[in-house]
């Protein structure tokens, strides 16, 4: 087995090279710190290719539309996605826990409900609770006493009402890691939806988002040695087809009258 070379990573991400006394950073869960290839690329993009996407015709804008859908394709790539056109840029996780949340309850209606679990951080709990401001029931799975979610209750909590199940894929308080097959499988025996909210396992990786039989899966880049301000919700082709928009405008319509 190789040694680990501490220099050598430490070089490898400029806040820790730059320092002049040795830094230990333990807060990776809350914002992981961005690595020389992430600030290099962004670098080179203001330099050299610094376009509005998919605005214009001209050589810049031409560069940064190939550059975005490169950046999109490899995305997929490490979620193994079936397609590139399933991965949406969002502004990170919470934002796209919301699109979610705003699409899909255009389309709920009163007495439908929704499984969220005791584990949620607030960006995959309060949109779903502010739903239930509007009729939709909000049903709570709870945890076993070491912290990972108690699929025994899976069955009782997910009803034929449900049209969502979103929990986390690990827990950033006690690093359960949830058994998503079973989850899966409970929210298909009653036709629901599932959103895993991955922002503290997708760094750890590797992710299938195929394998794992979700709908939907969000994370942010801040997390993963990118930069903050941006993030990622992959969905289903055919889920993401059938939602409602969330926002209008830009390059989603081809004529306005």
């Amino acid at each position: 087995m190789t040694a680990f070379d501490a220099q050598a990573a430490r070089r490898d991400f400029p806040l820790f090279a730059m320092q002049a006394a040795p830094l230990h950073y333990l807060d990776n869960a809350a914002t992981a710190q961005m690595h020389v290839a992430a600030f290099e690329a962004m670098r080179l993009h203001d330099l050299t290719a610094r376009g509005n996407v998919m605005r214009g015709n001209h050589r810049l804008a031409e560069q940064a539309t190939s550059a975005y859908a490169a950046a999109r394709r490899s995305v997929a790539g490490f979620v193994n996605a079936a397609s590139a056109e399933e991965v949406v840029f969002t502004s990170g996780a919470t934002a796209a826990l919301n699109l979610v949340a705003a699409s899909l309850g255009k389309v709920l209606q009163a007495g439908d409900e929704i499984v969220v679990s005791q584990a949620e951080h607030h960006s995959n709990f309060l949109p779903w609770q502010r739903l239930s401001e509007r009729g939709v029931s909000l049903r709570i799975l709870p945890l076993l006493a070491d912290g990972r979610l108690d699929t025994s209750k899976l069955e009782e909590t997910i009803g034929p009402r449900c049209k969502l199940v979103a929990v986390t894929h690990a827990s950033n308080v006690t690093g359960a890691v949830t058994d998503v097959a079973a989850v899966v499988a409970a929210a298909r025996r009653v036709g629901a939806l599932v959103l895993l909210d991955g922002a503290q396992m997708i760094q750890h990786g590797p992710v299938d988002v195929g394998a794992l039989g979700c709908d939907f899966y969000a994370f942010s880049g801040h997390k993963c040695f990118g930069p903050t301000g941006i993030g990622v919700l992959w969905g289903r082709k055919d889920v993401l087809h059938d939602l409602p928009p969330f926002m209008s405008g830009g390059g989603m319509v081809g004529r306005v009258g």
